[in-house]
């Protein structure tokens, strides 16, 4: 049974002024609109905060806090001021739907859920980023509901569940709403998987802007110790790779095996280029083929330097 409940929409910002304009326009667009929408101002050294303010001087429903030092901090800071029972959160550099608050506290309404998390979807601006988001960002068809994690820049829950786990971990500066998911497991609360609760977003425009997002990703895993088999195997895969290309010198033969399992890293990329790549050149289809190898290993690598760092940061804050 759909019950009525009081929403508050609620994001961290940090010098966004270039882009917080779209982020307010989509929430004030919504299909169903929130009841307020916080903005917690994370030490911004731009127009930022006078931005939010001349949305408030126009008479919305926005309400401008103050506080944080990362991430989390900031974002438990929002959520802290917000005096609705379910807060739905997002992240600046985003546009909503216009349907997205609508479809993603559903299941909360309908107490089907404690915790829903919404989808993204790439809006690329040039053929670095279609590849880009070819490569990392999945279709919703290739989610399993039962062990999707939501991310903070798309999801909602009742405020009572981030209360009982403390909120998101502000010792991290990554990773943290992963953290913040599993606690809410261990606390035995129900999930949601609302796929047309979208938020879309852009790429990073470069290889260098790429490599900086997984280094930073992987290094929160590290601090957090998350994911250790994957990132294991990861360093395994490219210790054997590296020793197939060596015995390539003597046995070319070994090529064939390196080819195959490169075919098997790209092919579900490749497969949504396809789908996203509607009208690419013969040319253009070539050239963006040929970067998601490039795109996978960067990344890779970035996430290989990034994991160590993590852990090393952890291992100090244990002394």
């Amino acid at each position: 049974m759909k019950q009525t409940v009081s929403v508050s929409l609620v994001c961290t910002v940090r010098d966004e002024a270039d882009n917080i304009a779209v982020l307010l326009d989509s929430m004030l667009q919504q299909t169903r609109p929130p009841d307020e929408i916080v903005v917690n101002d994370c030490l911004s050294r731009d127009a930022t905060p006078q931005i939010v303010g001349s949305y408030i001087a126009r008479g919305h429903p926005i309400r401008l806090v103050r506080g944080g030092y990362n991430i989390p901090s900031g974002r438990n800071n929002a959520i802290r001021h917000a005096q609705g029972s379910i807060v739905a959160c997002t992240d600046a550099g985003l546009t909503l739907d216009t349907h997205w608050l609508e479809h993603i506290i559903a299941p909360l309404e309908r107490d089907q859920a404690d915790i829903v998390g919404g989808f993204f979807r790439p809006m690329p601006q040039s053929l670095f980023e279609l590849v880009l988001g070819a490569t990392n960002y999945r279709e919703a068809a290739e989610i399993n509901p039962e062990t999707f994690l939501p991310f903070g820049k798309s999801v909602a829950f009742y405020k009572r569940a981030w209360e009982h786990v403390d909120g998101y971990p502000e010792w991290v500066d990554h990773c943290e709403d992963v953290l913040f998911d599993l606690a809410l497991k261990r606390a035995g609360y129900r999930f949601a998987f609302a796929p047309d609760a979208l938020v879309l977003f852009r790429p990073r425009s470069s290889f260098a802007a790429f490599a900086k997002q997984y280094f930073l990703y992987a290094r929160g895993d590290g601090m957090a110790h998350l994911w250790s088999t994957r990132h294991l195997m990861r360093y395994t895969v490219y210790t054997v790779g590296t020793g197939l290309l060596v015995l390539a010198w003597r046995h070319p033969w070994v090529l064939g095996l390196f080819g195959l399992g490169l075919f098997v890293y790209t092919r579900t990329p490749l497969r949504r280029l396809c789908l996203r790549g509607d009208g690419l050149t013969k040319r253009e289809a070539i050239y963006t083929a040929s970067l998601i190898p490039l795109i996978r290993i960067v990344g890779d690598v970035s996430k290989m330097l990034g994991y160590p760092v993590g852990l090393f940061r952890r291992f100090q804050k244990h002394l």
